[in-house]
């Protein structure tokens, strides 16, 4: 294997993935002595944590994605390249883009996670994660086409089925979900129907530990339960899911069994590896977890190839406290500026000590006024906490005018409690109620494809 150290500049730097790992090691790599050349599949970084606002109306994709070639257009050692890296060879130092091949002195794999349903790959049919553009679209469809199924249907054990919404996954993700679908049903839907009363609808939070927010103190979890109940939100913990199927969610709480008719069940309960963890496995000879994350060594790299850096979603960094570190934007940021901040002490002849993530807190949105923040040092929960975690939301945003936007619709959503981005898209919908054919539909929700 070449060692990236004895090469002559310029050093290829070469990144997959566009999320927060990638994007934060090509920034910080803007104004080093390398070239760097980013691939994502996607030509936009996508800001995750308000995916939950696209599902429920608030937001729509467009503002909470930046092009990746506007946000890095000003770094002129930088290329961006869009296409899906399907193999790498280690021993040449080149990743396989399509036909394309691609070498490297430096690879840094940020590629992510999915959602993962613990074997159980068919209820992904019947459940939706949310990890894309295309999840918070489908989720979007499902949610609103719920109830203007409700509106039609004359059997009330039917309609209670489209009126009951399941969100499988007590973490950030299900609690904020069930949070915003509680505000739809008991405020901005609520004069928008004549045939039903949308503040009837019951939304079930399902969590398998004994607490929802698991990694927040105690008390916190105890404020976001009464803050969901009081919206409305049934929290349901040790609570196991056996079987979705049919429009039936089947339940395990101790020894006794239920089953709940729901025609909207919601996925927030866990996530697996991307693809490109199963590569790296398979190329390098290195260890993966349950999750397919790859195991890493103290500094990010590979062990055996030094050069070969996994960040974020990806990797299983255990070396702090004996636990891998949780899959968050602040750890993917962090890391993508470790690495780059390695490969130029590399190239300078230096190193630097292990990485060490700086835990700044976590937070989590349930409702108009009521959020918990868990900051280590102080705690905070109601309207404080929710409008730190506005402002740190609207901070994290990558370009200033996505910041413009969602702050504009947030004061808006405020003070109407009105969600804009209602629309249902996807031919499903249409062709449910027997409106329209496949070749009329068009979308004009921020330019994306409705078939999704």
């Amino acid at each position: 294997m070449v060692n990236p150290l004895d090469n002559n500049p310029p050093h290829q730097v070469v990144i997959v993935g566009g999320g927060f790992g990638g994007l934060y090691a090509a920034k910080t790599l803007a104004k080093a002595a390398v070239n760097v050349t980013l691939i994502d599949k996607r030509n936009f970084h996508l800001f995750q944590p308000l995916l939950y606002q696209v599902a429920t109306g608030a937001l729509s994709p467009a503002d909470i994605s930046s092009p990746l070639r506007s946000v890095l257009n000003k770094s002129k050692n930088t290329k961006v390249l869009l296409g899906e890296v399907n193999n790498i060879d280690p021993e040449t130092q080149k990743v396989i883009v399509g036909d394309e091949t691609i070498a490297y002195d430096t690879l840094i794999v940020a590629t992510g996670a999915k959602h993962s349903y613990f074997g159980k790959d068919n209820w992904e049919e019947f459940a939706p994660g949310l990890k894309t553009v295309e999840d918070a679209i489908e989720m979007r469809r499902r949610i609103f086409t719920a109830f203007e199924a409700a509106e039609k249907e004359t059997d009330p054990e039917k309609r209670r089925a489209w009126l009951t919404f399941v969100i499988i996954g007590g973490g950030p993700t299900g609690v904020e979900l069930a949070g915003a679908i509680a505000e739809l049903a008991n405020q901005t839907l609520k004069e928008d129907f004549r045939n039903i009363d949308t503040s009837e609808a019951k939304i079930l939070l399902l969590e398998g530990l004994d607490r929802i927010l698991p990694p927040f103190a105690p008390e916190l979890s105890q404020e976001a339960e009464a803050s969901l109940t009081q919206l409305g939100v049934l929290v349901q913990t040790k609570t196991l899911v056996t079987n979705i199927e049919n429009d039936l969610v089947t339940l395990k709480q101790g020894d006794e069994v239920k089953e709940i008719a729901s025609k909207t069940v919601l996925w927030a309960a866990g996530v697996k590896a991307s693809a490109m963890g199963k590569v790296l496995a398979e190329r390098t000879g290195t260890e993966c977890d349950r999750a397919g994350r790859i195991i890493v060594e103290s500094n990010l790299s590979i062990k055996g190839y030094p050069n070969i850096f996994v960040i974020g979603d990806l990797a299983n960094f255990s070396h702090q406290n004996g636990k891998p570190l949780p899959g968050v934007a602040p750890v993917a940021k962090q890391q993508g500026e470790y690495v780059a901040e390695l490969v130029q002490h590399r190239l300078r002849g230096d190193s630097l000590p292990p990485f060490s993530y700086v835990d700044h807190g976590s937070l989590a949105m349930i409702g108009h006024n009521s959020a918990v923040v868990d900051l280590g040092f102080i705690k905070l929960k109601g309207f404080f906490a929710w409008l730190f975690w506005l402002l740190i939301h609207i901070y994290f945003l990558i370009e200033f005018d996505n910041k413009l936007v969602v702050m504009i619709k947030w004061a808006w959503n405020y003070f109407t409690r009105n969600r804009g981005a209602r629309l249902i898209t996807g031919q499903e919908s249409l062709t449910q109620f027997g409106i329209g054919d496949r070749s009329s539909y068009t979308s004009t929700d921020n330019k994306l494809p409705v078939n999704v």
